[in-house]
């Protein structure tokens, strides 16, 4: 057979030249990427340094198994990477969360009334549910959650990919036994949440919509400014 190991050492070193090229070729827009618990949580690390703020459009279901009770609420959110945060809600009824560092403030103005938190110790905690996915490392994500990645999926025609995360602190897991969020592959943001509560069954979903990334957010947006005469109380809890 003359010829034929000469031709067959040719044949290979062209295959390995090829798949050499391919291995060494960027990955293109459009291409589809096997996303991985990894590859996600190191994309999360990546968009993690570039956040500055973002507003959205937010929509809060609140849903109790037992008697089949649906309640939602609707407005905007303001975020800022500095652990400050604004929700007003307008519908059904106003009312306004603010987060302004370790202080967390519920303002009801049809009853001109403002509960006052210090949240002190429990700041991390609380962060892990007001926070969550806003600018948020994928290191911290690891560090406090065990991470199941689902699937990519479509979600008002964006497409998102879903991750699963149980909490491993047990006061958490006391209050939340699994969080689902669906993260946006174009802004890497969250477009919607479901926190599952422990025991109970019952859970709430948070859409977001209209998400605004890196705007000009003033530090006015986040003080506490309340009507003249607001009745100022501190719960226990």
């Amino acid at each position: 057979m003359p010829g034929f190991w000469p031709r067959r050492i040719a044949a290979l070193a062209a295959l390995t030249f090829l798949g050499a090229c391919l291995a060494s070729t960027p990955v293109r827009a459009g291409q589809q990427i096997p996303w991985t618990v990894e590859t996600v949580l190191r994309q999360l690390d990546n968009e993690a340094k570039n956040f500055r703020s973002l507003t959205a459009d937010i929509e809060y279901t609140k849903v109790t198994v037992v008697v089949d009770d649906r309640s939602t609420e609707s407005g905007q959110i303001f975020v800022r990477h500095d652990d400050k945060m604004r929700i007003e809600f307008t519908q059904p009824d106003p009312r306004t969360i603010l987060r302004d560092g370790a202080n967390l403030y519920l303002f009801n103005p049809k009853i001109n009334r403002v509960e006052e938190y210090d949240l002190g110790k429990n700041k991390a905690m609380v962060d892990q549910f007001l926070l969550l996915g806003f600018g948020t490392p994928g290191a911290s994500l690891r560090k406090n959650y065990v991470i199941t990645l689902q699937d990519e999926e479509a979600l008002d025609n964006r497409k998102v990919i879903l991750l699963v995360l149980a909490p491993k602190d047990e006061q958490v897991r006391k209050q939340v036994s699994q969080i689902q969020i669906w993260l946006d592959e174009a802004t890497w943001l969250p477009a919607q949440q479901k926190f599952l509560e422990t025991g109970s069954g019952d859970y709430f979903i948070i859409r977001y919509t209209n998400v605004v990334r890196n705007v000009r957010l003033p530090d006015e947006r986040f003080k506490p400014n309340w009507p003249k005469g607001a009745t100022r109380v501190k719960p226990q809890a």
